[in-house]
């Protein structure tokens, strides 16, 4: 077996095994500590397929500053522990067949039409320089807008996590 191939299966593991352990925590802390091993797992499939430079985005902004993002809601929140429901008998006997049978299709698309033969190193799309006149002159302005949206997010989380003052609208 190649040793590239048995990499991407490691990674591909630890990617999966982190998107299913992020679900099954209780805790949201546990859970943004999965959602960064999964982002740090990317960035190795990222670094075997020659990206090194979104591989470095992937950790540097992903796994970097939206989880600190992350944290401080949660913290924010002060999120406590979360009840616990039986669940819904129509998303066990439609969800769990059907999840069933889209993996297995897509296992069968990917096994079936994908392209497992040699590319050279820098035949495939990546150049730095390429995805910095794409990201901040082609998509600047949704690039901002972005941004912008964090911003509100936070802003957002901020006042749904304050104490409603007691003193306000008093008049002395």
């Amino acid at each position: 077996m190649n040793f590239h191939l048995i990499l991407f299966l490691a990674f591909g593991a630890v990617c999966v095994g982190g998107a299913v352990n992020l679900l099954a925590q209780r805790h949201p802390i546990n859970s943004a500590l999965s959602l960064i091993a999964v982002m740090a797992a990317l960035a190795g499939e990222y670094l075997l397929l020659g990206a090194e430079f979104v591989a470095a985005v992937q950790v540097i902004v992903y796994a970097g500053a939206i989880m600190v993002l992350f944290v401080f809601v949660i913290m924010l929140l002060n999120a406590g522990e979360e009840e616990e429901t039986k669940g819904s008998r129509v998303a066990i006997l439609f969800g769990v067949p059907g999840m069933l049978i889209a993996s297995v299709l897509m296992a069968w698309v990917v096994l079936r039409h994908s392209g497992t033969e040699a590319v050279a190193i820098g035949a495939l799309p990546g150049n730095p320089t390429d995805l910095a006149q794409l990201l901040f002159h082609d998509f600047l302005l949704p690039f901002e807008v972005t941004s912008v949206l964090i911003l509100i997010a936070i802003m957002g989380a901020v006042v749904l996590a304050s104490k409603p003052d007691s003193t306000a609208g008093k008049v002395e």
